[in-house]
């Protein structure tokens, strides 16, 4: 099922941890609505790029979101975040140049020089950019 044209819910929801250990992973209604807003500031990063965009993670449930040692209120569990990569665009220069647009997000983390975390919210978005590197924690900015 389309959520917007570039984005399924399959692939917001997909979970090898959940498939592998029985859990399930399926958004409730407040989620699966959040996922349309999400998904939309997906479609406007992915134009900015004009490239595909690889998530690895979007919905978690809050099974799935414990077992993997995600922050216990990690905006993933609501369908407001999503983990991805822009293909053949490095993930600095994805943070770089969504920061430096006007798509709306509420927090933009570059993850170990690996992958782009974003989230979005209903209201007034903070535009919060931080950097996660192995045993730094967040700093904030693009370090």
């Amino acid at each position: 099922m389309l959520i917007t044209p570039h984005f399924t819910l399959d692939e917001m929801t997909v979970s090898q941890l959940a498939a592998r250990e029985g859990l399930d992973n399926s958004p409730p209604p407040e989620a699966r609505a959040n996922l349309q807003l999400l998904c939309g500031a997906l479609e406007q990063v992915r134009a900015l790029f004009d490239a595909k965009i690889i998530v690895s993670s979007g919905y978690r449930s809050a099974a799935v979101n414990k077992r993997i040692g995600g922050a216990p209120g990690s905006q993933h569990v609501q369908g407001l975040a999503a983990d991805f990569t822009v293909f053949e665009v490095s993930p600095r220069e994805v943070v770089r140049r969504v920061s430096e647009s006007a798509i709306p997000f509420d927090q933009l983390i570059l993850e170990y020089d690996h992958w782009v975390h974003l989230s979005v919210v209903h209201a007034a978005p903070r535009r919060q950019v931080l950097t996660i590197r192995k045993g730094t924690g967040y700093l904030p900015g693009l370090q």
